[in-house]
């Protein structure tokens, strides 16, 4: 399969939803297919680094495998927001439990923070922030077309996550969280 069409080349994709569709590239909805993208590849930098920092063998909640099926999740939101939902109901509440957890073990959070500390949690924050950018992006879609509640609830969860696992990536490494 070539990797180039030249039908996009003048500024128009096609998308396949329950019909195909021939759209702007900058639609709301390839907006958020861009979001969610982005997203996963930084997931994939964050995932990289827990390997690197061998934290995926320390706390399940920080390992590869999870990241992977939070990875996996939002490729299922790119096709819930085209087409057919195929979102396990259970995802949120697997972040939700992971929040929980990795609560569990962090100091109380008394101020306002910055991004940053140790490489782990800066990249989480990046995560985070991209993660707010999908939630916006695909609540405008959802203003265009019908969405699964599922997929707006799981990335504002979502984003919730990579802030505690930020913190508690910056707790484990010993780095302080940088309050304002």
């Amino acid at each position: 399969m070539k990797i180039y069409t030249k039908t996009g080349d003048k500024g128009t994709t096609q998308v396949y939803t329950s019909e195909v569709l021939r759209l702007n590239k900058n639609d709301a909805i390839l907006e958020c297919y861009g979001s969610i993208d982005e997203l996963n590849s930084h997931i994939g930098m964050l995932s990289a680094l827990l390997i690197t920092d061998k934290f995926d063998e320390a706390e399940p909640c920080l390992s590869q495998a999870f990241m992977f099926g939070i990875q996996k999740t939002l490729f299922s939101i790119g096709f819930a927001i085209s087409d057919k939902p195929q979102i396990d109901d259970n995802a949120t509440q697997l972040l939700e439990e992971a929040i929980d957890k990795l609560q569990q073990e962090l100091p109380p959070q008394t101020k306002f923070i910055l991004p940053g500390g140790s490489q782990l949690a800066a990249q989480a924050h990046i995560c985070r922030t991209v993660t707010r950018r999908a939630e916006r992006t695909i609540v405008s879609v959802a203003q265009q077309q019908n969405v699964p509640d599922i997929c707006i609830q799981y990335l504002n969860r979502l984003s919730d996550y990579f802030f505690v696992a930020a913190r508690a990536l910056n707790f484990r490494s010993k780095i302080a969280d940088i309050e304002v």
